[in-house]
């Protein structure tokens, strides 16, 4: 009998401390298209909770608000409730980037959108949302019409809207505490990488703007473990929110290698390396590949604040906060170009063989037929571009860095595959380069994502540079046309550096700099290093060993030559051969200023 009552008594205790995510109330179920054809059948409505792993506002949600009783009787009688994690669908989430996270979304049975709310709902607000829903099911005022995208008859923005941006850049700029904007701060690095650019052309107040933005931005590294937290909050860098997301590690780390590259400020170095010190503690799998993201919370929804003020010896004594171990393309695509980038501006060696490890991994696990990537061993959706296009932009990374030429055709291999996806049905109609294939019966419209298409343009014009072929030239116009739309540029507020550098980049050659001498000569391999060292971020870097063969796009007649040199290109000329690697930086110098 006491052994009974024991039992029963261990049993109380443990449903007593069970919590929501692992005895979940709500009957939340993943996304399909299925659940429509559900709700109609029991006449429910559709709830998404759109949410991140890592995300602290998220625990809170799932904590305070999706504990409540009354909001689980709500759901539980008149919806249909799905949760989904916004890094496994990146459809999903362009779709609804400007609502989260979390983003709470109610759709009607027929996939209509009711309500679209952004961030944490306390509970008393979430009771009254769900019941004047249910009252009148009919779409709110924050479901607005779609907006129709007139895109741009030219791939390129005209003089007055890039003077414009480049004016909002400055007006925007927040002189007291660095960085834009208000409310919070963080390091964009398309921002950073346009101003360090000007700033490489003399212009001092880019300069500025770039350099104390990095150092007020230093307070955003962890002084523990390394690694970047996402942003601060409270118009300045001291209230971080402490998730780790690779999207920033990754553009912090080359953002930050880069401009040491520039300034040669230790300080900037260090930055980097404490970013690439976390990616091999916390996010490198056994395999190489890089996991996604760590949590803000050591436990959900406590706040992470004095827990992060602990060395790293306290903070394990205490447990560490939840590290996302899924292995996607699209986050290995994005470190995979940092790692490179650091290994250029530094000479990291260990960078580039974790480069070249994740790589392989990715192309034996991820890689699909005809040049393309899955997001994760399995997908419920895509494929989505963003997996493609990270990994097709680090290809071509990695042939900028090494020279060898296999890099290269699977760079080639991942622009045809989006050619082939993603393009929309009618390019001379429309623009922009779509997120997913549609797929029949859902209701989540698939469009065109900014920054995706972004990075398309530049990736597209830089690889047409090297390949020379048509279709890459015309990709890189389709995105861009799309970006430059009045209705998709004009809504960006000071968030235009990608967009300015995708239209320089477009109406533009880059710097060409090539190697002519063998891959085992000592000469070759320090004139290589010069090039690929130089801070220049739009430049065609190739070497030219003959006995490979002809480079895919020989464009230029080089001579052959005794011993190994290397041909500056630009504005329609090239130098004379430069076979000392001292002239070579100089004449690298030059080029920056220019």
């Amino acid at each position: 009998m006491r052994i009974s009552v024991l039992i029963l008594a261990l049993i109380l205790v443990a449903v007593a401390h069970a919590s929501p995510a692992t005895q979940p109330a709500i009957d939340w179920k993943p996304y399909s298209e299925d659940i429509f054809a559900q709700a109609k059948r029991d006449h429910k409505l559709v709830i998404l909770d759109l949410q991140a792993v890592w995300c602290h506002w998220c625990h809170v949600m799932d904590e305070k608000t999706y504990g409540e009783a009354k909001i689980q009787k709500l759901i539980g009688d008149h919806f249909l409730a799905i949760k989904v994690d916004q890094d496994s669908r990146p459809d999903i989430s362009n779709r609804y980037e400007d609502y989260g996270w979390p983003a709470t979304v109610v759709f009607d049975s027929d996939g209509h959108e009711i309500v679209k709310r952004r961030g944490y709902i306390p509970p008393e607000q979430m009771e009254s949302m769900l019941k004047a829903i249910i009252a009148d099911p009919t779409p709110g005022p924050s479901v607005e019409p779609v907006k129709e995208i007139h895109s741009s008859t030219q791939p390129a923005l005209s003089t007055l809207v890039a003077a414009k941006l480049k004016t909002d850049i400055q007006s925007n700029y927040d002189s007291k505490n660095g960085g834009w904007g208000q409310g919070y701060k963080f390091i964009d690095a398309d921002l950073i990488e346009y101003c360090t650019r000007q700033a490489m052309a003399r212009d001092k107040q880019a300069e500025q703007m770039a350099r104390q933005t990095l150092t007020d931005g230093l307070k955003l590294v962890d002084p523990a473990w390394g690694g970047v937290y996402q942003y601060s909050t409270d118009d300045d860098w001291n209230h971080p929110h402490f998730e780790k997301i690779m999207s920033f590690q990754a553009d912090d780390m080359r953002t930050f290698a880069r401009s040491y590259a520039v300034w040669h400020d230790p300080k900037y170095l260090t930055a980097a390396e404490a970013i690439h010190h976390f990616l091999q503690t916390f996010l490198t799998s056994p395999q190489g590949a890089f996991y996604v993201s760590q949590d803000a919370d050591r436990n959900p929804g406590e706040h992470g604040g004095e827990y992060f003020a602990l060395d790293d010896a306290s903070r394990r004594k205490l447990g560490i906060p939840r590290v996302d171990t899924h292995i996607y393309s699209r986050e290995n695509g994005w470190a995979i170009s940092a790692l490179v980038a650091l290994h250029e501006f530094t000479g990291d060696a260990d960078a580039m063989n974790e480069a070249h490890k994740a790589a392989d991994w990715i192309i034996a696990n991820r890689g699909v037929n005809g040049g393309g990537f899955s997001h994760d061993q399995r997908d419920s959706g895509g494929p989505y571009l963003g997996d493609t296009l990270a990994m097709g932009r680090a290809f071509l990374d990695l042939y900028a860095a090494t020279g060898d030429r296999p890099w290269l055709d699977r760079a080639n291999a991942a622009a045809k595959f989006v050619e082939k996806s993603f393009l929309p049905i009618d390019p001379a109609q429309s623009a922009g380069v779509l997120t997913t294939i549609p797929h029949p019966g859902s209701p989540i419209r698939v469009d065109p994502e900014v920054d995706e298409n972004v990075a398309t343009a530049r990736f597209a014009r830089r690889l047409f540079a090297y390949t020379g072929v048509a279709e890459h030239e015309k990709l890189a116009g389709t995105a861009m046309r799309y970006i430059a739309a009045p209705e998709v540029v004009g809504n960006r507020n000071w968030l235009v550096g990608g967009i300015l550098l995708a239209d320089a980049e477009m109406n533009s050659e880059p710097a060409h700099i090539t190697i002519v001498g063998e891959k085992n000569d000592p000469l070759a391999r320090s004139l290589f290093d010069v090039v690929t060292r130089s801070p220049i971020s739009y430049k065609r870097v190739e070497w030219y060993d003959r006995k490979e063969g002809p480079l895919m796009r020989m464009d230029v007649e080089y001579p052959d030559l005794k011993k190994s040199a290397a041909f500056v290109c630009a504005d329609g000329a090239c130098s004379s051969p430069i076979y000392d690697p001292i002239k070579l930086g100089r004449k690298m110098d030059a080029l920056v200023q220019k």
